[in-house]
């Protein structure tokens, strides 16, 4: 089997949530060894998130599970004197440190960069926070929904006549997960033609704001705010979403030439009012959306959302039926892609899911996701017996002083 591009690289993962474990999954994926470290204080609050049925919620949670593929599952209480010096010890053996705590946690630790760096010159330091590290608004702490609303992309998501909308914690966490990934294999590539470490200040805020240049351009340019338009586009029509035949079941169209309204006209057998002369120029049309659109929905209403998807794609029209989660999962272009596999090794979970694999494929360098999530603690007779020589003797004290363990602090205690 060919070598994966990240193999030899170690990765120490600080990360919560969905915007630093999605980050890592990544190079996990792509063969770097990535140990996710937690405590049984204070561990990744995805953990009490989507929780299956069964004992040991914490290791049963599907959004933890889905971000955290191929790592291993580390316990360590930074706080502790000890814990504290074990990390500095991995630190030594390590290629990446990545953390998206707030900035002052690994500052309150003595664990940021110059300390780090002391510890290993070549060292690559990545903290990823919602504002980043320098600025006035650098202690403040933020989450997806925040960052959305402070980048400008709330005020440009919702319909006209109604307040701004949240984009879903997907996309704001994502994306800054994206530029994770990308920064630390651009810093990787800087260390092997260089020798050099660096610590990468990445703010999440200015991730999603490169996405918003025209309107940024627009208001330099032209002092106008642009503002939300629903599904509606600044100068395409139709372009909307159209409800189908089913129960909460839609299609996307958009039209961007004549050529493609000429094909749009005749799927639709070429009705009268696709004949009108307010609809026969792009101007026009745009300017008469409104009564487009409800035409065009009354044509959709009655049809299957991919078989109005199906012909208009083969006319050449854009479309794409807005696919609910289980049809995804049917979905012939994802499944053809390979797109889904199926695990059965989830710890604590109850036979074989579906994940989502990678939308990239590499020939040379293939990309996979080894192993399932790990459970609490579940690596640390590895990493620290095998890794670091830490004999069994230390690792049942640090167990029995709660620097380590397998299970939440908290219930260990109700169970005493």
């Amino acid at each position: 089997m060919s070598r994966m591009a990240l193999e030899g690289i170690r990765v120490i993962a600080c990360s919560v949530y969905l915007a630093g474990p999605k980050g890592t999954e990544m190079l996990a994926a792509l063969g770097a060894q990535v140990i996710k470290v937690e405590s049984t204080k204070y561990f990744d609050g995805h953990r009490n998130i989507s929780i299956q049925p069964g004992d040991r919620y914490w290791n049963r949670s599907a959004r933890f599970n889905t971000v955290n593929r191929s790592k291993y599952g580390l316990t360590l209480d930074l706080t502790h004197p000890r814990g504290k010096e074990i990390f500095k010890e991995l630190v030594k053996v390590s290629d990446v440190v990545f953390t998206n705590y707030p900035r002052r946690v690994m500052m309150n630790l003595g664990l940021d960069y110059p300390v780090l760096r002391e510890l290993n010159p070549s060292i690559i330091m990545v903290s990823s926070a919602g504002l980043g590290h320098t600025g006035p608004w650098r202690d403040y702490v933020t989450y997806a929904w925040v960052v959305n609303s402070l980048c400008g992309m709330a005020e440009l998501t919702g319909y006209p006549d109604g307040p701004p909308a949240v984009i879903p914690d997907g996309m704001c966490d994502a994306v800054p997960a994206s530029y994770t990934a990308l920064a630390i294999l651009l810093a990787l590539r800087h260390r092997r033609r260089t020798g050099l470490g660096q610590h990468i200040d990445l703010g999440q805020c200015e991730t999603l704001m490169v996405g918003l240049g025209e309107q940024f351009m627009d208001y330099t340019m032209n002092r106008r705010l642009q503002t939300r338009h629903g599904n509606h586009h600044p100068s395409m029509a139709p372009h909307n979403i159209y409800r189908c035949k089913g129960d909460d079941e839609w299609v996307a169209i958009a039209v961007s030439s004549d050529e493609e309204w000429a094909a749009l006209c005749k799927v639709t057998g070429n009705p009268q009012w696709a004949r009108d002369e307010k609809f026969s120029e792009a101007l026009s049309r745009w300017n008469n959306q409104a009564e487009l659109d409800r035409l065009i929905a009354g044509w959709t209403v009655n049809r299957d959302k991919r078989q109005v998807m199906e012909a208009l794609q083969k006319a050449g029209v854009p479309a794409g039926g807005v696919l609910k989660t289980d049809q995804n999962l049917d979905d012939p272009h994802l499944r053809g892609k390979g797109y889904w596999y199926w695990c059965d090794a989830d710890p604590g979970m109850d036979g074989a899911h579906p994940y989502a694999g990678l939308a990239i494929g590499l020939s040379k360098t293939p990309a996979r996701f080894e192993k399932p999530a790990p459970a609490l603690g579940q690596d640390n007779d590895f990493v620290l017996g095998d890794m670091l020589g830490i004999s069994g003797e230390e690792m049942a004290k640090l167990a029995q002083e709660h620097v380590i363990g397998n299970e939440p602090y908290q219930y260990r205690q109700r169970a005493i």
